[in-house]
């Protein structure tokens, strides 16, 4: 079984393992349709990506994927650390525009969900960080979108000094609702 947290962001959670341990380590589920179904998140995997992170500081978000090709994450760090954000976009959602953010390790083997209708992003808080995720819907380029790191509508506070991000993510525009 897996341990389901739901956030102060309705449909976030995080979602912890529960390892069953033994001499040569432990053995733990991450993922079961029917455990995310009892909880109303959507279980379908149609894509997995990894994003490896040379060095420490490095921002990639704020990323999201516009109707009708909107899509859900399950995120985790499978090495180093990130500090995992996710922000609210849903324009009928008493928290739109309110972020949480996770700090998720390959120690903590914790994880993030991401409902559809979130922006999602990280910064590494280590150097060589891997970062996995599965995605509910397939990458669409064309619906691909995001809104700016630093955007005042949201006023993140970022852990570290953004050392690595790429030109696309530092120019999106200012979200407007």
């Amino acid at each position: 079984m897996m341990i389901f947290k739901e956030t102060s962001l309705k449909g976030a959670y995080i979602i912890e393992l529960e390892p069953l341990e033994d001499e040569r380590g432990f053995f733990a589920r991450s993922f079961c349709q029917k455990e995310f179904e009892e909880h109303g998140l959507n279980p379908r995997i149609a894509q997995c990506n990894i994003s490896y992170n040379k060095k420490k500081g490095t921002l990639r978000g704020m990323h999201y994927q516009s109707t009708p090709y909107q899509e859900a994450k399950l995120v985790c760090c499978t090495k180093g650390a990130i500090y995992d954000v996710i922000i609210d976009l849903r324009k009928d959602s008493p928290t739109l525009k309110q972020w949480i953010a996770v700090e998720l390790t390959a120690e903590d083997h914790r994880m993030l969900y991401v409902p559809e209708g979130f922006a999602h992003g990280f910064q590494t808080l280590k150097d060589d960080t891997v970062v996995f995720y599965q995605m509910s819907e397939f990458y669409h380029p064309e619906f691909s979108k995001g809104v700016r790191w630093n955007d005042p509508a949201f006023r993140i506070n970022w852990p570290d000094d953004i050392r690595v991000i790429s030109d696309r993510d530092r120019q999106y525009p200012d979200f407007i609702s």
